[in-house]
Parts: C-alpha cells; structure tokens; sequence
C-alpha cells in the first residue's frame, strides 16, 4: 500500500492535472480490495492516496481535516469502520465513535472541501422482520449496538452534506482481514463439525466487486447522489455460505444446519435482509455475480496461501 505522502502511480510532476480520490480505512476488506483494483481506473484523471487507521483516525477531527487539506479531494471514499458486531455490545461508545462521529467528521470536511462522499454502510441497519427484498425507502430499525451505530452515521451524513453516496452492503467477504468466509474456509480444511445458523437470510457480497462498483460510480458522470443497495445476486443463509466453503474441499458431511436459538450471540441478528437492487441497477449498467460465483476464486487464494 502506498504511504499517504504519494499518489499512487503518477509522478510528482503530474498531481496538478489530476483529480484526487482520497481512501479512509485502506487496511480493511474493501480497502485492500481497492488497492488490487487501481488499475480499473488507469485510463481516468485520477489519483488515489490510501489512508489506513494508524495515519488517519477518523474519530480524530484535526487528522481528518489535515488530510483534506493536504490532498483537497474531488472524492472521499469512507471504507473506515467499527465491524465487531457482538464485541459493539459491549463497546458502543467506540462503536459510535468510528461509525458516528467518524463518519461526521468525514462528511463535514467533504462539505468544505466540496468533495463527494461515496460511504459504506450495511444491512444491518435493518430489523429483518420481512421477507420482501429490502428497497432504499424502507425505514431503518436496527436490532443490535453495530447496526444502530452504523445508521446513526449515515444520518449524520445526510444532515451535513447533500453530495454524498451511501452503498448499503451486506456479509462482506475477501481474501483479507477477518471474515465469516475465512473462518469456515479453516474449519473446512480442519475438518471440524461445524454448526452454522440456517434462519437468518442475507446475501454474501464480494468486497472486489463492491470496489469494482465504486469506481464505476466516480467514473460515471453526474451519478445521483443518495443512498444504493448493493449485493451479490442470490439469497443464502449462513448455512448455506458456509456449505459452498465445505464443499469446495469435500468436507460437507461436516457441516450442520441449526436455528439461531441454539447459538445465542450477544448482539441480536436481523433474520432477513436480501437488498432490491433495482435502484442501483438502473444507473449502472453492468452484470452483477452471483454471490456463489466469487468463493471458489477466493478459496483459490487462500489454498494457495496455505502452502
């Protein structure tokens, strides 16, 4: 990854003529997934500086201010957040502080800086008591500590800046960092008994194809600011993710389905938050993968790194 002192990919003498994409939480699943994408937006007037933790916290007013200032982006990519859904029980105010007041800071220097706002959100900033796919006018209701930080953050945002994008995702899973995919990919090889709830309906999403996304927004012009739904296409429950992971080592036998009852967690889940997509299919055209299509790749990747 870059150093937030160099633009990736162009040289000193060029940074005047280009358009500055500024990255915050570079380290995380989608960050890295951008970083591995850069190249998608080689033939564009742009240049992107990656930012992780460690060089910008964004419950830090005057650190997200410095950055701005320094770089003064046309856009803000905020793939920063707090992700430890049953750990934010106990921690709500850290929680708060990264997806709130973080994502308040980041939105009120978008607005001076007159930068346009792409953020991440997710699905769990619904209660998921139906089971009609979730559109963008349905009323959040959040049932746990994460989901209500995560909804307070995309409310500040909107009270602050108008410019802004907000892409609701859901069960996001990479070759990177910590996630639900790489957690059965090592029971999986281990070939543990594993048991896995079968009641709660989502869809997985790949991280490379929400930062595949991404760029197609900045690249397409006067994209409508607001909030999107995103996914993969498909509905699964976590049974059934996790069965494609056991199944791509031939250990299935190993896997067992049960209901959430019998796996309490502190946090409380939604049962059933499969995103419409309508909204952002009609002002992008592109084929989105099925959620299945993605976890052999992924599988590849990780195997490999095994040996």
């Amino acid at each position: 990854m870059e150093s937030i002192n160099n633009y990736l990919g162009v040289s000193t003498s060029r940074l005047s003529s280009k358009k500055t994409i500024v990255v915050l939480g570079a380290n995380g699943q989608l960050g890295r997934c951008l970083q591995d994408r850069t190249f998608l937006l080689a033939s564009s007037n742009y240049t992107i500086v990656f930012t992780n933790s460690a060089e910008v916290d964004i419950t830090d007013e005057q650190q997200v201010k410095r950055i701005f200032e320094k770089y003064q982006p046309a856009y803000c990519i905020n793939a920063a957040a707090y992700t430890a859904v049953d750990k934010a029980e106990e921690e709500k105010e850290k929680a708060f502080a990264v997806n709130e007041s973080g994502a308040k800071n980041m939105a009120t220097y978008c607005k001076k800086f007159h930068t346009i706002c792409i953020h991440i959100s997710t699905d769990f900033v619904f209660k998921g008591n139906t089971c009609i796919p979730l559109t963008e006018d349905e009323v959040p209701a959040p049932v746990n500590s994460y989901g209500a930080s995560k909804y307070a953050g995309e409310k500040a945002i909107q009270q602050i800046y108008p410019k802004h994008i907000i892409l609701r995702t859901s069960w996001l899973f990479s070759e990177y960092r910590s996630n639900f995919l790489k957690t059965m990919n090592l029971l999986a090889r281990e070939k543990k008994v594993t048991k896995v709830v079968s009641d709660q309906i989502g869809t997985p999403t790949y991280a490379g194809d929400l930062a595949e996304l991404i760029f197609k927004i900045i690249e397409t012009e006067k994209f409508p600011f607001g909030i999107y739904h995103f996914s993969n296409e498909g509905v699964a429950s976590w049974y059934d993710f996790a069965y494609e992971v056991f199944k791509f080592y031939k250990t299935e036998k190993n896997l067992q389905p049960i209901p959430s009852e019998a796996y309490p967690t502190p946090a409380k889940r939604p049962h059933f938050t499969v995103f419409n997509k309508r909204k952002i299919k009609q002002q992008l055209q592109f084929s989105i993968a099925h959620w299945r299509e993605n976890i052999p790749h992924v599988l590849e990747i990780l195997s490999k790194a095994k040996t």
